[in-house]
């Protein structure tokens, strides 16, 4: 990546057949680009999923928007998200952390990679007032969609995300319909404001923040025990001053991002970064690259969970940027303080995982390490 940046910051790939956009610069003009959309101008929806309950989901997220309802779709969003007491979301995540670490063998690289995998989904659905008893089903629901709607899932899978996307639904509307405080009620709020009169839009929305947070935290988490697990120093530094994984979390997020890229799509003829693009050029715009360009991070191959000015392209810029990463490192903070917690010994880790097959997503897989089956 580092390499990428210095010599092709923003190039065109001919084997890949678009435009890959690495530096910081590059990055920053593709994502605030009014030339670039978040999905081909003449697919919204990819055609797969038409006509399903993943249709009516993955065409109201606001990540998935672009145009007039981008904006106080966005509104909505980022409004409910700022409303979130950061102590409140730490109890809740601690909370279902440690009843999962419980429930599973947490010690056993198979029983990390789980928690990794299921915990967001958990801790979202509770604070979205989603009963305790089915916060389980919506987990798997929520890990079923998200299987569905991966480019090139097959037949099997995109049923069962047809199904489970049909669950989310019900049960979100009722949990959302039925709050009487807390996130439901700040997004019912923030869309009357925003003049959204579809129900469907929020309850879609407030999905999101599951199935959005759900690999992204997984990554996060995986990751952020590889740092540790790396880096006896600083595992000692964290056990002698617990407050200070937060800072190590949101260093991972840069160093070692759990999400590396995303993708635009070019609407109109025009100039971006210096470089001509042509309507329906696709744009890969690597955000693990932006985190370690030098104009950005100063030593970028350092893992220095103390640096100053810190900036981190993980979540985007520009209006598409993602408004949850404090949720998702509070998520993360807990879950990697309860696995510890509970005792689990970091140097029997594999130090090479294996990693979740995706094109996007950087996510360990402790108990499929190379070697280890």
């Amino acid at each position: 990546y580092r390499e990428m940046v210095a010599t092709r910051p923003l190039h065109r790939d001919r084997d890949l057949g678009l435009w890959v956009a690495a530096s910081a610069e590059a990055v920053t003009a593709v994502l605030t680009s009014p030339l670039v959309r978040v999905r081909p101008p003449a697919e919204p929806v990819p055609a797969s999923l038409r006509g399903s309950p993943l249709a009516e989901i993955f065409g109201r997220l606001v990540r998935m928007t672009d145009g007039p309802a981008h904006g106080p779709l966005k509104q909505v969003v980022a409004g409910a998200l700022a409303t979130l007491d950061g102590e409140s979301v730490r109890a809740r995540a601690v909370g279902w952390a440690r009843t999962l670490v419980e429930r599973i063998d947490a010690k056993s690289p198979a029983g990390v990679d789980e928690l990794a995998r299921s915990l967001s989904a958990h801790a979202i659905a509770s604070l979205l007032a989603v009963p305790d008893a089915a916060v389980g089903p919506v987990e798997r629901s929520v890990r079923q969609y998200v299987t569905a709607v991966a480019p090139g899932a097959d037949a099997a899978r995109l049923e069962r995300g047809k199904v489970a996307a049909g669950h989310l639904v019900e049960t979100v509307r009722a949990a959302v319909a039925g709050a009487r405080a807390g996130l439901p009620v700040a997004l019912g709020r923030e869309a009357e404001r925003a003049g959204i009169a579809d129900p469907a839009a929020v309850v879609a929305n407030a999905i999101g923040f599951m199935t959005q947070a759900y690999e992204a935290t997984a990554g996060l988490i995986g990751n952020s025990l590889r740092a540790l697990a790396a880096r006896p120093g600083l595992r000692a530094s964290v056990a002698a001053n617990p407050a200070q994984l937060e800072a190590v979390i949101r260093e991972v997020l840069r160093h070692d991002a759990p999400v590396q890229n995303t993708r635009r799509f070019l609407a109109a003829d025009g100039v971006i970064g210096g470089q001509p693009m042509a309507a329906g050029d696709t744009v890969l715009v690597v955000l693990a690259a932006a985190n370690h360009d030098t104009a950005a991070n100063p030593r970028p191959e350092r893992f220095d969970e103390a640096r100053a000015s810190r900036r981190t392209f993980t979540f985007g810029v520009g209006p598409h940027a993602c408004p949850g990463e404090t949720l998702a490192v509070s998520i993360a903070r807990a879950g990697v303080e309860s696995l510890l917690a509970h005792g689990l010994d970091l140097d029997a880790l594999p130090a090479r995982p294996g990693y979740q097959p995706s094109g996007n997503v950087r996510i360990p897989l402790f108990a499929s390490a190379p070697g280890e089956g």
